[in-house]
């Protein structure tokens, strides 16, 4: 059984919705994020990207104090939803954003600074016409690969068998990458690989799941 990611235990203390959701102007100041003064401290980062309602973002967080979290979201409103939780919960080591992901992490993310980077159900785009817009693309993944710190890992799952074969082809034709156990996931139920939203509708509709893990070692 998993913790209700939604009932804040009464020992942690509930912070202001700003104290996590940073200002859409944050994706779009000039040069990169500084994380040291972003957190107040100088711990690894993690990034999400598609955080959703902040399922997986909120466990994790919880789970790994020692680690700071930054969750990009498009969908204004679960990415409230998302910082609401977490702020709730009282998790001073993540901050949420709506943004482009790619446009952001290529623009405001330093390279050699992130610890570790989590795509989970991205958005497969079925339609042959529409392939060009999945998010796994060889340029992304190489930029990636760069702000990814030496050790860094990039872990990904998708529902979407052809998406899985092309996320395979991407990821394992960027040199440096090499295969690693999936990352544990704390929140993950029976049956789940990191329990998120999306995976607990669609393990209810009998969808097989498709994981990978790489890590950066050059």
């Amino acid at each position: 059984m998993t913790e209700d990611s939604n009932n804040p235990t009464p020992q942690r203390r509930p912070l202001a919705l700003d104290d996590i959701l940073l200002p859409n102007a944050f994706a779009y100041e000039e040069g990169t994020v500084d994380f040291a003064v972003l957190f107040g401290n100088s711990r690894p980062v993690e990034l999400e990207i598609g955080s959703g309602k902040g399922t997986f973002l909120v466990h994790r967080a919880k789970a790994r104090p020692e680690v700071n979290f930054l969750g990009i979201e498009w969908a204004n409103q679960y990415c409230r939803l998302a910082a609401d939780r977490m702020a709730r919960w009282g998790l001073g080591n993540v901050r949420m954003l709506r943004a482009d992901a790619a446009a952001f992490v290529q623009k405001r993310i330093a390279d050699n600074s992130l610890q570790r980077v989590h795509i989970y159900f991205p958005d497969p785009w079925p339609k042959t016409r529409h392939r060009k817009r999945r998010i796994i693309q060889p340029p992304f993944v190489e930029l990636i690969y760069r702000k990814l710190c030496i050790g860094g890992q990039l872990a990904v799952v998708t529902d979407h068998r052809d998406y899985a074969r092309q996320m395979a082809w991407v990821i394992f034709g960027q040199r440096g990458f090499a295969t690693v156990p999936f990352p544990r996931t704390h929140g993950a139920g029976a049956g789940e690989v990191v329990g998120t939203n999306f995976e607990r509708k669609y393990i209810a509709q009998g969808r097989r799941f498709f994981s990978l893990a790489v890590m950066k070692w050059r």
